[in-house]
């Protein structure tokens, strides 16, 4: 199968092609047709299928540059997955000249479409900032062909339902809307149903592979000795780049703080943060000046980032699905990762919940 055969115009598969992009995933095989068809569309697709393409290939193709209007609008949960959505768009923009618009908090909102003269083609923003400019009547969105909601489970899980349904009450009534999601939750179930018109539901294939190159160990412990193992661990390990993943933002900074009192190179990412420390924090991390990032589920669901050899769930999360998405962080590109759980007695059943989840039993460690 190939770009073409999925209807993709020569421009667009040509600037694939100079990124040595030549052949579709399964979620660009599945909802790439449907797309351009004009269907509203329901997939569910884990991070990592290729599903930014999937969605923005048939936007571009949609998109009429010479209509100074902005006519296609992706709504995502958080600044670093617009971000980095938008470099994407703008790799697509150097064949195909498309005025992208980046919204997010943090950013001078008149300096940014003065740059643009006010005419935009496509924005990619987080719910509240988008809202922003609507309220300030910076932005039009009558025009509008195509919406995507990208990442629906987190986005309606964290709270920004009301935020969603405000920005679609200043949109066009015959737009086309795409709807992307790890997993179908009741949340996005809801959202579909009232919002879809008669979508088409696309399913991409989970990829278990992810936890084939991945050790993963259960270190048992207790709260009064857990910092003191985690220690222990990373000092036994000798990380090249790791991520430590916490359930809360005040949990990430309260470990940040011990692990720098502790003398370790560590930086610190969650929603708290403004928009200038989370992309200095980013790029220390990919650059290798730092070698540990606390981080939120949140804050690092979307985040692609090469090099990290292990993975630390200080905290259990909530759901069984983030667990395969923090360790898949690690053990990419055919390397082998590793993946440390610490476990006291009240996370008991959330370890049993993701064990029958992944279907295998976890070697356990405990430290006299």
């Amino acid at each position: 199968m190939s770009f073409y055969k999925l209807g993709i115009k020569s421009d667009l598969v040509y600037a694939l092609e100079c990124q040595e992009i030549h052949t579709p995933t399964p979620i660009q095989t599945l909802s790439i047709p449907l797309a351009l068809k004009g269907e509203d569309v329901l997939a569910e697709a884990q991070t990592g299928t290729g599903k930014t393409l999937a969605f923005l290939l048939p936007m571009f193709q949609k998109i009429d540059a010479e209509l100074n209007v902005v006519q296609g609008l992706v709504i995502t949960p958080t600044r670093e997955l617009a971000i980095q959505i938008s470099k994407v768009a703008k790799q697509l923009a150097e064949t195909r000249p498309l005025k992208i618009l980046t919204a997010y908090g943090g950013q001078d909102v008149v300096a940014q479409l003065h740059k643009y003269g006010g005419e935009v083609h496509l924005i990619i923003g987080t719910p509240g900032r988008i809202l922003d400019y609507l309220r300030r009547g910076a932005i039009n969105l009558q025009s509008l062909k195509m919406l995507v909601v990208d990442e629906a489970d987190q986005m309606f899980h964290i709270g920004f339902r009301k935020e969603v349904d405000e920005i679609l009450e200043q949109t066009a009534p015959d737009k086309q809307t795409l709807c992307y999601s790890a997993t179908l939750s009741h949340n996005v179930d809801d959202f579909s149903t009232q919002v879809l018109r008669n979508p088409k539901m696309v399913k991409a294939p989970k990829k278990q592979i992810t936890l084939e190159g991945i050790d993963q160990y259960v270190v048992l412990t207790s709260n009064r000795k857990k910092f003191e193992d985690f220690k222990r661990v990373l000092n036994q390990n000798y990380p090249e780049k790791a991520i430590v993943f916490c359930r809360s933002r005040m949990g990430a900074q309260a470990l940040y703080e011990e692990m720098l009192a502790a003398g370790y190179q560590v930086e610190t990412i969650h929603g708290a943060l403004t928009q200038a420390k989370r992309e200095f924090v980013m790029q220390a991390f990919r650059e290798g000046a730092v070698k540990y990032l606390v981080a939120t589920d949140v804050a690092a669901r979307g985040l692609d980032i090469e090099g990290v050899s292990h993975v630390f769930n200080y905290n259990l999360p909530d759901d069984v699905e983030n667990y395969v998405h923090r360790i898949g962080r690690t053990g990419r590109a055919g390397l082998t990762g590793v993946a440390y759980t610490f476990l006291t007695e009240k996370d008991a059943k959330r370890l049993e919940g993701i064990e029958a989840f992944i279907q295998m039993t976890i070697k356990r460690i405990k430290f006299s």
